[in-house]
């Protein structure tokens, strides 16, 4: 049987990428001893790989796909094919966004000022490309960690550094410079497995029920009966991706009324629908929006 290597990134992003694709249709179990989880699909091979690692062993062919962050393929200018932006508010595969910081006295305003200056950072080489892309001479040098010390204690004069809202930094009393660029989960596959008909087809599989996994999300489910009479300005309330589902009672003047909504909205639409004549609303869970 044809089987594809999957590379499932270890760390901060295991958790939620293995959540995410048990609710797209797979059941991934990750073993704390072991680098090869099991997954319930014998087409495929997962591999537990860092996602800092991810897009040079997809790039290589070691792996045919695998799942990190657009920022470690650009920190390893690396040539593959994303097949899937992956974007989940609700857990770790979030945006993120990489920003030049400097201490709270720091003289510097924009980049230029940091002309001869040294910078620490995880993306050494994505940094250093930046830099030299705009023509501004800077020494840069891998931090091992603990990046925000560095430059609150003046050991640099600035740091690249990885964050979501900046609250953090602000925290710290360090001041953001400007961003460099957001960052979003991706599956990427290696190129030549892309051109490998079957192997494009699973990860297209993949990406597009990690995706609609994605897409349910932020969404629900409402279905509600309404009497005849009462219907189109239950309708009016709706929205939904295309329309609602509207379907006859048995032998009744009432209809069946279903449709898919935002989250967010269903505090605040549900005491509207009673009022407009809904009876009977079950709020419920979706798994997958697809197509």
């Amino acid at each position: 049987m044809d089987v594809l290597r999957l590379g499932v990134p270890k760390g901060s992003l295991e958790a939620a990428t293995i959540e995410l694709f048990r609710r797209s249709g797979w059941k991934i179990n990750a073993d704390a001893r072991s680098y090869f989880p099991t997954v319930d699909d014998p087409s495929l091979r997962c591999l537990l790989v860092r996602a800092q690692e991810m897009a040079r062993y997809v790039e290589s062919g070691t792996l045919d796909a695998g799942i990190t962050g657009r920022d470690w393929v650009l920190e390893h200018d690396a040539d593959v094919v994303v097949a899937q932006e992956l974007v989940y508010s609700k857990t770790s595969l979030r945006p993120t966004r990489w920003v030049l910081v400097v201490g709270p006295d720091s003289a510097v305003q924009r980049p230029e000022d940091l002309r001869g200056g040294r910078i620490a950072t995880e993306l050494v080489g994505y940094t250093r490309r930046w830099f030299a892309e705009r023509g501004i001479d800077v020494h840069i040098e891998f931090s091992w960690g603990a990046t925000e010390a560095k430059v609150a204690e003046g050991l640099v004069d600035a740091i690249v550094e990885v964050t979501e809202t900046g609250s953090t930094i602000r925290a710290h009393g360090l001041r953001i410079v400007c961003e460099l660029f957001e960052s979003v989960p991706q599956l990427i596959a290696n190129r030549a497995a892309w051109d490998v008909p079957w192997k494009r087809e699973k990860v297209e599989q993949i990406g597009l029920l990690l995706g609609g996994a994605l897409r349910a999300e932020a969404q629900v489910g409402l279905k509600m009966n309404v009497p005849a009479a009462r219907l189109q300005e239950v309708i009016a309330l709706l929205p939904a991706i295309t329309a609602p589902t509207v379907s006859n009672l048995n032998a009744s003047d009432w209809f069946a009324v279903e449709s898919v909504i935002a989250e967010a909205t269903v505090r605040d639409l549900i005491p509207r629908l009673l009022r407009a004549g809904a009876v009977g609303i079950i709020e419920y869970p979706l798994n997958k929006i697809v197509g």
